[in-house]
């Protein structure tokens, strides 16, 4: 049995890959102290909360229930160590995505995650643990990862306008506390610039690490960083040229591909 859980569980665009891509490249200096389920072991469950947070179906719900549920009783024993399971899709789809306007789903998953890692782990302590972002980044971070992953053609006035409320990620935290019966923190990415590793640091130091441990630990580049403007520029042109996905994906392809970017 774990003696800790954390449940990381977003939001995105708050440093949640680069947070992941270090935990991975670490994993096995950490294998002592940590368990890992990043968001490549969780696919199936991160698909049914992307749903939920669209349809607020209880059915869909269940789903999620279940497929967690099934993931959690999977995880092998691990004494004395503590589980951290990572993926900003466990709150669901990022706000942005057509009618989706802010996390307003996120409190009723992560109940139902809390309440199945209880059931299964009744002695362990389990955390919420939630990266944050000023609005006005997170605004402007969301708007183009919906320009490049999406066929998003709003002008970035009408985004920043129209989901200013999905932005307030501190209120989203504050609500996340009142109706889930764990502690609940919340880190900044704004206050990790600086640190050794990241936004994983503040993560690792409630581990329990040995700090003659953490010296060895291998930062890795920024994950899933902003193009350059230009290349935004030009995806959101081919956004709104191609109302055809095939064609719209191969000209982003393109574009990718001149700025020296498929890799």
């Amino acid at each position: 049995m774990p003696r800790r859980i954390i449940l990381h569980a977003g939001f995105h665009k708050t440093g949640t890959s680069s947070l992941q891509a270090t935990l991975r490249e670490n994993r096995v200096a950490l294998k002592k102290q940590v368990a890992l389920r990043l968001r490549w072991h969780l696919k199936d469950v991160v698909a049914a909360a992307r749903g939920y947070s669209t349809d607020k179906d209880p059915l869909t719900l269940i789903k999620v229930q279940t497929r967690f549920g099934e993931m959690v009783n999977a995880i092998p024993g691990m004494p004395r160590r503590t589980l951290i399971i990572s993926a900003e899709e466990l709150s669901g789809h990022m706000p942005g995505r057509g009618a989706l306007a802010d996390y307003s789903a996120a409190p009723v998953l992560l109940y139902a995650y809390w309440e199945i890692l209880r059931n299964a782990y009744p002695e362990a302590e389990i955390l919420i643990y939630l990266t944050t972002r000023a609005p006005e980044a997170w605004l402007a971070s969301a708007y183009w990862e919906h320009v490049k992953s999406s066929g998003m053609t709003l002008n970035y006035d009408v985004f920043e306008h129209t989901y200013a409320y999905g932005a307030n990620l501190d209120a989203m935290v504050a609500e996340i506390a009142t109706r889930v019966p764990a502690e609940v923190v919340a880190q900044p990415l704004e206050a990790c610039v600086d640190l050794p590793l990241g936004p994983a640091d503040p993560l690792l130091d409630r581990c329990d690490i040995p700090l003659s441990l953490r010296p060895s630990l291998v930062a890795v580049p920024p994950a899933n960083r902003r193009h350059p403007q230009d290349v935004l520029n030009a995806m959101l042109d081919a956004n709104r040229t191609h109302t055809d996905i095939g064609a719209r994906n191969a000209a982003k392809k393109a574009i990718l591909k001149e700025a020296g970017l498929d890799q």
